[in-house]
């Protein structure tokens, strides 16, 4: 994507971090397993270093926005 960010064709696209989605669905799925939610709307958990979350509607936790890439920041990552 930075190539096509650079030359105008993307103005700008988003992604969340991997590791973080991982890191937060296993803290949710352990707060299922051990009964402390059951994934109805509201449920609270803690989601270790990444802070408290609330279960959603149709079960959904967010992890957050995504980072947005676009020209300013494109070339302060390696994506290679």
């Amino acid at each position: 994507m930075p190539d096509y960010v650079n030359d105008g064709t993307v103005t700008s696209f988003a992604l969340w971090n991997p590791a973080d989605v991982g890191y937060l669905a296993s803290y949710a799925a352990k707060a299922l397993i051990e009964g402390d939610i059951t994934g109805a709307e509201g449920d609270e958990f803690d989601g270790g270093k990444l802070g408290s979350y609330t279960v959603g509607a149709d079960n959904i936790v967010l992890l957050g926005d995504p980072y947005v890439f676009d020209k300013d920041n494109i070339g302060d990552f390696n994506f290679g």
